[in-house]
């Protein structure tokens, strides 16, 4: 699967942020600055992001998102996300944990998969009003002190704040949904398109199949989406298949005609023609970029 090609472990984001990595299962990171990777890329572990102050341009999938504190982040170690810089200015806190960490001895081993935050392009920023910006100060409190401490439970501790979090950015956000009005609610037509997209991009790349399973012709699904989105659902769909291209071009692993093949094209040279058409490179091009 392609979500099982991951391009940052936990030990890179330590890397990255200059904090030591004490554990290969978790990390917590406070920083007043975002070492911004700009390349689309996937992690082996969930993050929770805690913005206290100024704000960050955030890509997951081909959603964009201006983050204005005070907001959280969940991300999935399926989304592929990259960061810019929207703000000289920067505060917030991360927990980084892998799945394994979450769960053991947890009885539902699906509880995660359970929280659509993690993994809708829809739902990663959530904007924090009081009283929950003082909850969410908190419990990142007693977690920096609880790694700082390193008790015996420390695992145990950390785990359980883990679980706080989530269960508070679930009672915010069934306040925050809640309290939108109608005319505010996202257009069902573009929601159902975008969640096909998600599911089927690499192996369906024509705008007929989509058309088909929203019961419209072509034409009149472009339109739709276009009028909502600005862009045509073609465009939408080379996107998508781009952006995966990106990050398995990372893999320095994958050869071209392997990304070609699991990207589902007839020829390694229909691949590159469809990449340079959509980014403006070769994949080799685009791959020397990390050499």
């Amino acid at each position: 699967m392609m979500d099982d090609i991951k391009t940052f472990s936990l030990s890179r984001h330590s890397r990255l942020f200059s904090v030591p990595d004490t554990s290969r299962e978790y990390l917590f990171v406070r920083s007043g600055q975002h070492p911004y990777h700009e390349e689309p890329y996937r992690a082996e572990s969930y993050a929770i992001v805690f913005i206290r102050e100024g704000g960050v341009r955030l890509n997951t999938g081909l959603v964009s998102w201006d983050v204005h504190a005070p907001a959280i982040i969940t991300l999935g170690p399926s989304v592929v996300r990259f960061f810019t810089k929207s703000s000289d200015q920067l505060n917030m806190d991360v927990i980084f944990f892998k799945d394994t960490f979450q769960l053991e001895n947890h009885a539902d081993v699906f509880f995660l998969s359970r929280y659509e935050f993690f993994d809708n392009n829809d739902l990663h920023v959530l904007p924090l009003k009081e009283p929950y910006v003082a909850k969410f100060s908190k419990i990142y409190e007693l977690l920096e002190m609880t790694q700082d401490a390193g008790s015996y439970a420390q695992r145990l501790i950390i785990r359980s704040y883990i679980f706080a979090l989530i269960f508070e950015i679930d009672a915010c956000r069934r306040i925050s949904v809640s309290n939108v009005p109608a005319s505010q609610e996202p257009d069902p037509l573009f929601t159902k398109f975008k969640q096909l997209l998600r599911r089927h991009y690499i192996q369906e790349h024509k705008l007929d199949f989509y058309a088909r399973e929203l019961h419209l012709t072509p034409k009149s699904l472009s339109a739709a989406i276009k009028k909502q989105s600005g862009q045509s659902a073609g465009k939408w769909i080379d996107d998508a298949i781009a952006l995966e291209a990106k990050v398995l071009l990372q893999n320095k692993t994958l050869t071209v005609a392997q990304i070609s093949n699991m990207l589902n094209f007839s020829e390694q040279s229909v691949f590159g023609k469809f990449f340079r058409t959509n980014t403006g490179m070769s994949p080799l091009e685009y791959r020397k970029k990390f050499n």
